[in-house]
């Protein structure tokens, strides 16, 4: 396996991740655990997924199934989870962890990152209810006490690191002003040419926290997807460079990321498509065609998490 392939990024706390993992949101029901045993034959150390992407349970079989055969151990792999929000309140934090490690079939998890800023109610066994209006009910849980909880996590064995998702500059200054125990590691964003997030991935480097991007092909799958939505996989630019260089589009995008020092987590079910993205880890792009990708910046997001807009800790709240 070439040198490149094993590439990490080192955390503050002296663990590290591989820069490429396998993303799952969004992933097809019934097609997930073929994935994820696709990426591990591969050679993908790094799977990435989430409670609230409902396919945890095939993420797990993937994983125990590559065990099994002996493809890999446990401590090969570095999976990331992240906690959903109607489990914010610090005495819940734990609980939405094992609801994710007892789907996922493991012990533990590499990294756990608070998914979002904002929280949500829980009422019952509803764990995402809706008013009236069709919006989420929010919850006022503050995220420093979330925080609180996930440094638990870490204390008990249960994580080795913790970050966060989705966060602005102001609201992880929230988080490092508190007289924490544990280092915030990682920060997984939406990032792509067309969404660069200069000062939040300057602010991070200052503080040590590595960045990974997620959709960082675009995400012109979600369900809010609008027909005036930019399709960055057309952009002729990003075509270009694709075609110059002998390589495809979604590998350009990846290799974008990766020659900066940012984690990447592009999302796939289809065999094909997970290895081409792998190959991204064995070519380099030149500074000037990175510069011609950042040139592409139109402050665009995909992922704005409208049905949220009006919670007073959205990250990036359209309507105000």
């Amino acid at each position: 396996m070439a040198a490149d392939k094993q590439r990490r990024v080192n955390f503050s706390n002296g663990q590290s991740m591989p820069i490429l993992g396998l993303g799952t949101w969004k992933s097809e029901p019934g097609k997930v655990t073929n994935a994820v045993k696709t990426a591990i034959a591969a050679g993908y150390r790094h799977i990435d997924c989430a409670y609230c992407y409902f396919n945890e349970a095939e993420v797990g079989a993937g994983i125990s199934a590559k065990i099994d055969d002996g493809t890999v151990k446990r401590e090969d792999l570095f999976v990331t989870s992240k906690l959903f929000q109607s489990y914010h309140k610090l005495e819940d934090v734990e609980i939405g962890l094992k609801k994710s490690l007892d789907l996922l079939e493991l012990d533990y998890l590499d990294l756990f990152l608070l998914h979002w800023p904002l929280a949500v109610k829980r009422i019952g066994d509803d764990e995402y209810p809706r008013g009236a209006d069709g919006k989420p009910l929010f919850d006022d849980t503050h995220f420093t006490e979330s925080w609180k909880g996930m440094e638990k996590l870490v204390e008990k064995g249960l994580v080795k690191s913790i970050g966060l998702s989705n966060f602005t500059v102001p609201q992880i200054k929230e988080v490092l002003a508190l007289p924490n125990k544990v280092p915030i590691v990682n920060l997984q964003i939406e990032i792509t040419p067309y969404l660069t997030q200069t000062e939040l991935l300057d602010f991070c480097k200052s503080k040590n926290i590595i960045v990974t991007a997620y959709s960082p092909l675009g995400s012109g799958d979600r369900d809010d997807a609008k027909p005036s939505d930019p399709v960055l996989m057309e952009d002729p630019n990003v075509g270009e460079l694709a075609k110059k260089s002998g390589k495809s589009v979604a590998q350009i995008l990846i290799r974008y990321h990766i020659q900066q020092g940012v984690a990447c987590v592009p999302k796939s079910v289809t065999p094909s498509r997970i290895q081409d993205n792998f190959e991204s880890l064995n070519f380099k792009l030149s500074d000037g065609d990175v510069a011609k990708l950042k040139a592409l910046d139109k402050n665009f997001r995909y992922c704005t998490y409208e049905e949220s807009w009006g919670h007073p800790l959205h990250p990036f709240d359209g309507s105000k």
